[in-house]
């Protein structure tokens, strides 16, 4: 899949990103994960991030990001996969390479390790790995990675496989600089937790399409929010936001736990008999009585 194919496919409908599936000691399931990604693949997802945020990037080894790339590609079917890549300048370029060699159709770069960046360290990173691969690469816009409109057009002049801006960082005003100022060289991408909730005010400013979280254990609800969001149905989008969604988001931020929008994923999946196993430290399970509401959530939803 060429960088201008896999541009084209990410805007063409609602995107997701498999759970890692764990063993109980913490180990990778390959076989479960296979089961997982086979199963997501069969409801008309345009992409799979593979070892993304809610596939517990952060917490993988890289070589484990290869083997968790390798088992997406081997089950998605025609489904283009994305392998999650991050860390600094010593890792993550070969990280790129080696999920491409892996098979990955593109690379979704997560925010550098730890330390901040100006514009100039930002341009030298991710150009380094946009020059490491030749499939197509997103930018992640979040946490200490904060793209100003300027760097992005650079980057953009020499990286032709740069095709991609994703968003997590829910600044209105710097998303619609870059939207404008950027136009149709990029596809745009909500990239905020739970992007349902952010979908109409993206939309408004020149966001294609988003990242679902809730697509790993209610597809079918999530296609259906997406559906009413492109042909502008807002009274779907109004009941799905406040039967669905809105007391999904509750449950997430119970306590202000960070991290919990990963947790609340797996927990989702477990609900609908499809367990992937814990998350790793330093993220933490919800609780029995928050899992208990999910629960109960997604049974009135069903």
């Amino acid at each position: 899949m060429t960088p201008n194919d896999l541009k084209k496919a990410l805007a063409s409908g609602l995107l997701s990103f498999p759970a890692t599936v764990f063993n109980d000691d913490y180990s990778f399931n390959e076989g479960r994960y296979r089961e997982q990604v086979a199963w997501q693949s069969g409801f008309g997802a345009s992409a799979l991030f593979a070892a993304g945020g809610t596939g517990e990037f952060f917490s993988l080894a890289p070589d484990e990001v290869v083997d968790v790339v390798r088992a997406a590609k081997a089950e998605a079917g025609n489904t283009p996969i994305l392998s999650g890549c991050g860390y600094g300048a010593g890792i993550a370029p070969k990280l790129a390479r080696a999920a491409q060699d892996a098979g990955a159709d593109g690379i979704l770069l997560l925010p550098h390790y730890l330390v901040g960046a100006d514009q100039e360290g930002l341009f030298n990173h991710i150009r380094a790995v946009c020059d490491a691969v030749e499939i197509g690469v997103i930018v992640y816009n979040r946490d200490n990675s904060i793209l100003l409109p300027d760097t992005l057009a650079k980057l953009c002049d020499v990286c032709p496989n740069l095709i991609g801006f994703k968003d997590g960082a829910g600044d209105i005003d710097l998303v619609a600089r870059v939207c404008n100022k950027m136009g149709d060289r990029l596809t745009y991408i909500g990239g905020m937790p739970t992007a349902e909730v952010y979908a109409q005010a993206y939309k408004a400013i020149g966001m294609t399409t988003y990242s679902s979280a809730v697509f790993n254990f209610m597809p079918e609800l999530a296609q259906k929010f997406y559906a009413a969001i492109t042909s502008d149905d807002a009274t779907t989008v109004k009941a799905l936001l406040e039967d669905f969604f809105y007391p999904y988001v509750a449950i997430r931020d119970l306590g202000a736990k960070r991290g919990y929008a990963v947790s609340i994923v797996k927990a989702g999946l477990k609900a609908i008999g499809r367990d992937p196993g814990p998350v790793r430290a330093p993220l933490c399970d919800l609780r029995p009585d928050e899992y208990k509401m999910l629960q109960d959530l997604i049974a009135k939803n069903s």
